[in-house]
């Protein structure tokens, strides 16, 4: 048994919750805001925990303020509560046969216009009570959503031996699950000589001018051509997956492109594929909170996930049936 005050008066994930907006939205004002509270709550909420602590959580900076030391430590803590907390109520709702919630998903816009419309249509239908948002974000910004509580899925990718990779150090302590993966394709104009070969080789692509895309992207460009022995000279910079595809198909350059943004609509006139070894296919991944996988809504989302990816659509999109 410990005598230590924020134990022995209880701190509950409400407090917590406060501390973590304070921190999220740079004032006590804008944290009520956010919470839906008055400026007046929100600060005593403030007060009773400092008393409970000891110490203060807050101070001023000039017209704002920011958390102490001591705050900070309680923010930090607040997603993992909160996140236990939501697995309680979520296993206990189970068990009432309840089929309301919420769960927030995070995902590259590759996946916005394949994968996630295919999960939020799927859940929609299995537990029609459930409210799912959704925000498009890069995977270095997705996985800081999820550890910010700000998203409860984050769908990402990886590239094998990328330096660049975000899934090491920034992930620490989520729970980071492979999935899938997605196949990497070489984009060029019809009747390029590189268009022979069934199988890409970029060994054969060393003179021609680049078009790269998200930074996350081009480093693996970067990468691999290094593995290949030539340095690629990038003409053009988008994340555009249609801009890509025009400025292919009108002889500017050539590009990587990956199954899902090749599978989001159809082939531009001009240009052909050609897949590049499945060495180079690039993980899917899901990320979340530690234990999330124990709410019962965040669990019933990861399992659709899985059911889409071994589906037919990706089976024909993403070449794992190979």
């Amino acid at each position: 048994m410990t005598d230590h005050p924020l134990v022995d008066d209880g701190v509950d994930a409400h407090a917590l919750r406060v501390v973590k907006a304070v921190a999220d939205h740079g004032s006590v004002t804008a944290a009520a805001r956010h919470l839906g509270y008055s400026q007046p709550a929100v600060s005593q909420q403030l007060r009773r925990l400092e008393r409970k602590a000891g110490m203060p959580l807050i101070e001023r900076v000039g017209r704002g303020v920011r958390l102490t030391e001591a705050g900070r430590v309680l923010a930090r803590h607040a997603a993992a509560v909160t996140t236990a907390l939501e697995a309680a109520t979520g296993e206990l709702a189970e068990l009432r046969g309840l089929r309301a919630g919420r769960v927030r998903i995070a995902a590259f816009p590759s996946a916005s216009a394949t994968l996630v419309p295919r999960v939020i249509a799927a859940i929609s239908m299995r537990r029609p009570g459930v409210e799912l948002r959704f925000v498009e974000f890069e995977p270095a910004e997705a996985i800081a959503a999820v550890r910010e509580d700000r998203a409860d899925i984050a769908l990402t990718f990886s590239y094998a031996g990328d330096r660049g990779d975000p899934h090491g150090e920034s992930a620490t302590g989520l729970s980071v699950r492979t999935v899938g993966h997605d196949d990497l394709y070489v984009v060029m104009p019809e009747g390029h000589p590189g268009a022979a070969p069934a199988d890409a080789e970029l060994a054969l692509l060393a003179g021609e001018r680049w078009i790269a895309g998200c930074p996350q992207c081009r480093g693996h460009l970067l990468e691999a051509c290094a593995r290949a022995g030539f340095t690629p000279d990038i003409g053009y910079e988008t994340d555009n997956y249609v801009a890509v595809e025009s400025l292919v198909a009108q002889g500017l350059g050539v590009a990587l492109l990956p199954a899902m943004a090749l599978a989001s609509f159809p082939l531009l006139a001009g240009i052909t594929a050609r897949r590049l070894p499945r060495s180079e296919a690039r993980a899917l991944h899901v990320v979340t909170a530690g234990g999330a996988d124990r709410v019962p809504l965040i669990r019933a989302t990861l399992e659709t996930v899985a059911d889409v990816l071994e589906g037919p659509w990706a089976r024909e999109a993403l070449g794992s049936g190979d």
